[in-house]
């Protein structure tokens, strides 16, 4: 496996970062983030136009039939810009999902005419998949409970329920949080701004098996791409703020020059450039080994390259009209998502067989 990358993902890259910079700069993100979080006619555009909705789909489904690390390199991109779109929870999670179902919804979803959410917290862990989610199906096929935390669902035309190692979709209008068949969508108070949750609660609402789900992995899957996006969240932190210390000056001289943030920033990049092989390793290999160290390394590295971004960055960073807190909030969330670097790092040293402090 190599860890460079190749030119149709450069291509694919130089496409998505056009996009994002003529529609969706940080500044434009942070001007409508608390009246509309999602941005719904760039997504469309994103999965329209350049096809990132069926990345992960077979041509033979209506996809692109690329590989995760196609869609690693959008995450890098969506993550530079805290692009508010639903790329991760339909366009990985719930499309990994539905995958070995082959289901026709695969097809709506690579073409960007519908969303999907997989209704499970995005706190929950590949290893305790069931946290935070109480789902059960009757005898009709009708899904009851609730689940907490849930990422996408506001804006999902399909929510896809994992229950007892089966997958059902339960269909309904449920943009902008409106109720659900039979259920409800309340969107709750979020440290991301640009990437609301939710509690989404069934009570007896009509569904249809789509098939068998390992929810574990699923959420391993996504554990390792959103290490790309924690990946693209610390290159924007340590980019912008190189490009600040340089132009800032005080005594005369640019803030840059001075050997302690000198010292800083070339520990950042190390550790940046550290992410950006996990995070390529675990797009390549979504084996347990690789997701776990992927997460364990890049989860915190995306949360000190912001906090570093934010102190270097003085007076201005403190503020709210600097869009660097968006980043901050990102990755502090993310930290939590798909599993803590806690949970990994317990994870990979038991994969290892490296026994615990005593």
């Amino acid at each position: 496996m190599t860890l460079l990358y190749t030119d149709v993902e450069e291509e694919l890259r130089a496409a998505v970062r056009g996009l994002l910079a003529d529609r969706c700069p940080p500044a434009a993100v942070l001007a409508r983030v608390e009246s509309e979080p999602y941005d719904l006619d760039l997504w469309k555009t994103l999965a329209g136009e350049i096809g990132v909705a069926g990345l992960l789909i077979p041509e033979e489904l209506g996809g692109a039939g690329a590989s995760a690390s196609e869609a690693a390199v959008v995450l890098e991109e969506l993550g530079r810009g805290v692009a508010p779109v639903p790329f991760l929870t339909s366009a990985v999670l719930a499309t990994r999902a539905l995958l070995p179902t082959r289901d026709a919804l695969l097809g709506e979803l690579a073409e960007g005419r519908r969303t999907a959410a997989l209704a499970v917290p995005f706190a929950a862990s590949p290893y305790r998949p069931e946290r935070g989610a109480s789902l059960s199906v009757d005898g009709a096929g009708r899904v009851s409970g609730s689940v907490t935390g849930v990422a996408g669902a506001d804006v999902a035309d399909v929510l896809l329920a994992p229950v007892d190692g089966d997958l059902y979709a339960v269909e309904g209008a449920v943009a902008g949080g409106s109720a659900v068949e039979a259920g409800a969508v309340e969107v709750v108070p979020s440290l991301d701004l640009t990437r609301p949750v939710a509690i989404v609660t069934f009570d007896r609402a009509s569904a249809r098996r789509v098939g068998s789900c390992d929810l574990s992995e699923v959420l391993r899957f996504g554990a390792g791409l959103l290490a790309s996006e924690q990946l693209g969240v610390a290159e924007w932190c340590l980019d912008t703020t190189l490009a600040y210390v340089k132009e800032r000056h005080q005594f005369a001289r640019p803030v840059g020059s001075f050997q302690a943030i000198k010292h800083r920033l070339a520990d950042l990049w190390l550790d940046v450039v550290r992410a950006r092989a996990a995070a390529r390793s675990a797009a390549g290999d979504s084996s347990a080994v690789t997701v776990a160290v992927a997460q364990s390394w890049n989860s915190a590295v995306a949360v000190h390259a912001a906090e570093e971004a934010v102190q270097l960055h003085g007076g201005i960073g403190m503020t709210w009209e600097h869009p660097v807190h968006l980043f901050l909030k990102r990755a502090k969330a993310s930290e939590i998502a798909l599993g803590t670097p806690g949970d990994h790092r317990e994870a990979l040293a038991s994969l290892v067989d490296v026994p615990g402090p005593e």
